[in-house]
């Protein structure tokens, strides 16, 4: 999917998706419905930096099921950005190629609530919060804290958890927080349920044309 037009609400969400599952799936619905995005981007990393001792699957099929699981939602989508670098790359690079790339849209970054509480730790972390607009994404139980960041991050939080109706983006960059997506699955724990016997068990876990793929390929084994 190549987005056309202007002024269209884009967020993108970055990880390893070392399988995409049920859970990431249950963000981008959640997300687009919540705060009317128009268009909802995975964008699978190369190599993650902040992961340089661990070697993911190969980008080929972590972006093939990827496709498979948004194939029939209209406004999912996986993207090749990070891929064709073929190379590890910081957000902060990223997310100042996507402003250039759609300089009429809003450029909506989407991360966990553990990815906020390390956020320190990233390359220029504080400019990658004040170059676009963000969704935090807490998980179930997870403590959020806003203590961590400089006074010019604190004044674009939104804490946006406990609403579960319509969140209007705002006409300047801010830092949204929600707590409406409910999942409790890893990619760590499906990929050790198949290697502890060879076989996929957490089937309800991942969709079902994404257990085929595992399965076909034999990944994770």
């Amino acid at each position: 999917m190549t987005p056309t037009g202007s002024h269209r609400k884009l967020a993108f969400f970055g990880g390893t998706f070392d399988p995409v599952h049920c859970g990431h799936l249950s963000i981008a619905k959640t997300l687009v419905e919540l705060f009317g995005l128009d268009l909802f981007f995975f964008v699978p990393a190369f190599h993650a930096p902040h992961k340089p001792n661990t070697k993911p699957t190969s980008g080929y099929h972590r972006f093939a099921m990827l496709s498979l699981a948004t194939a029939d939602e209209e406004r999912m989508s996986a993207s090749t950005l990070e891929l064709d670098h073929a190379k590890s790359r910081y957000s902060f690079d990223t997310l100042s190629e996507l402003k250039a790339m759609y300089p009429d849209d809003r450029v909506i970054f989407v991360m966990g609530a553990d990815s906020w509480m390390d956020i320190r730790t990233w390359h220029r972390w504080e400019e990658v919060l004040l170059l676009t607009d963000h969704i935090v994404v807490s998980r179930p139980g997870y403590a959020i804290s806003f203590d961590h960041v400089t006074d010019a991050v604190k004044g674009r939080i939104v804490d946006a958890r406990g609403e579960t109706n319509s969140i209007p983006i705002r006409q300047t960059p801010h830092i949204y927080f929600t707590d409406a997506v409910h999942f409790d699955v890893s990619a760590t724990e499906i990929r050790d349920d198949i290697r502890d016997d060879d076989v996929l068990d957490r089937t309800d876990d991942v969709p079902d044309v994404v257990a085929k793929y595992i399965e076909k390929y034999e990944l994770y084994r």
